[in-house]
């Protein structure tokens, strides 16, 4: 018998990860700021407790504004903190 040999990391090989959440900054050239929250259980109490996290994303058209929800997907390191993309607009903010 034969076993596979394969990793958690080749079976995810090709898949980039996405993640959607809200523009709150566009005031760089060709660089959003998208901030994107998630619920994470307390080990004590049970409680659901929002946690927020800021991940800096290329938007190569500046096309995204404050209040835009986005999805941004995984890329190879564009800058020292800029290593998401801009995937598409999921919907525009309110003017």
């Amino acid at each position: 018998m034969e076993q596979s040999m394969t990793t958690p990391a080749a079976e995810t090989r090709g898949r980039k990860l996405e993640k959607i959440g809200r523009v709150i900054s566009d005031k760089m050239d060709k660089t959003i700021v998208v901030e994107v929250e998630r619920l994470v259980m307390d080990p004590l109490y049970g409680k659901y407790l929002k946690r927020r996290s800021r991940f800096m994303a290329h938007d190569e058209k500046n096309a995204c504004k404050v209040g835009d929800r986005v999805r941004i997907e995984e890329s190879r390191p564009l800058s020292r903190r800029k290593r998401w993309a801009l995937k598409d607009i999921l919907e525009r903010a309110a003017e």
